[in-house]
């Protein structure tokens, strides 16, 4: 199955399952952005409803979710959240969110039919929603600008600050995943982009330090599915990491 055709069967899905409660259905992230691979990209989406659903309208959801994973053209498969429309409307952060489906969560879907991830607050969703903003993809529904308003800059910023603090520990283990995040995140707050981890890494193969340079281009490389023979030692990456990390917080001291 291709990206379209997989898209066009989320669509249906949540057209069949959710009818009249449907508000929209965007796309967000590296497939909005032109940056998606299959070997290490979510297909993310937020689905936007009109009232909550009942438990058990999620509960065929994430079964037919589950179903279509294997159909999927990429390994990590689906990323989606669905939230009120009033959450649009009237934003409030961390912001409460209805149901969640993820590759982390699949298992468990999987596992209890009886799960269900939803009723709580997610700093991470003032993120989608600036990238949507910018970047997103209306699938079903309002226009993106009709549908969603800009998120306060410090919402957007405590997100994806969020996202980052453990990078000083984690980075050898996600080495990719934090090395081109903190790329993005330096971005923002130097140039004002709401970037993608590719764009991100490539600014800062051009704009770091020489010497974190071929860390971030090594990254990259690994992002496209090109991976370098070469690996950058623990060592590196968590020298790497307090770099940014600490430049990171300097600028963002003068953002409060």
């Amino acid at each position: 199955m291709d990206t379209r055709h997989a898209l066009d069967r989320l669509v249906q899905l949540f057209k069949e399952e959710m009818t009249d409660n449907l508000a929209g259905i965007y796309l967000h992230g590296s497939l909005a952005m032109g940056c998606f691979n299959p070997a290490e990209s979510d297909i993310d989406l937020l689905v936007v409803a009109y009232e909550k659903l009942s438990v058990e309208t999620n509960k065929r959801i994430a079964k037919r979710l589950l179903a279509l994973h294997d159909e999927l053209p990429n390994r990590r498969g689906i990323e989606l959240s669905i939230i009120l429309k009033s959450c649009l409307s009237d934003f409030v952060y961390p912001t409460p969110f209805e149901f969640h489906y993820s590759d982390y969560h699949r298992e468990k879907y999987r596992a209890d039919e009886n799960y269900i991830c939803g009723g709580f607050e997610d700093a991470d969703l003032a993120a989608h929603f600036t990238v949507t903003y910018h970047r997103g993809v209306a699938l079903y529904g309002k226009p993106v600008r009709e549908a969603f308003a800009p998120v306060g800059r410090q919402y957007y910023l405590d997100s994806i600050l969020s996202d980052i603090e453990s990078a000083p520990h984690n980075i050898v283990h996600s080495p990719v995943y934090y090395t081109l995040n903190l790329c993005r995140v330096l971005f923002f707050l130097q140039e004002g982009a709401v970037a993608s981890k590719k764009e991100g890494g490539e600014w800062g193969s051009l704009n770091l330090p020489l010497q974190y340079r071929d860390t971030v281009r090594m990254a990259l490389n690994e992002y496209a599915g090109n991976p370098s023979a070469a690996k950058p030692e623990a060592e590196a990456l968590t020298d790497f990491a307090q770099y940014m990390m600490n430049a990171i917080g300097r600028l963002a001291e003068h953002e409060c």
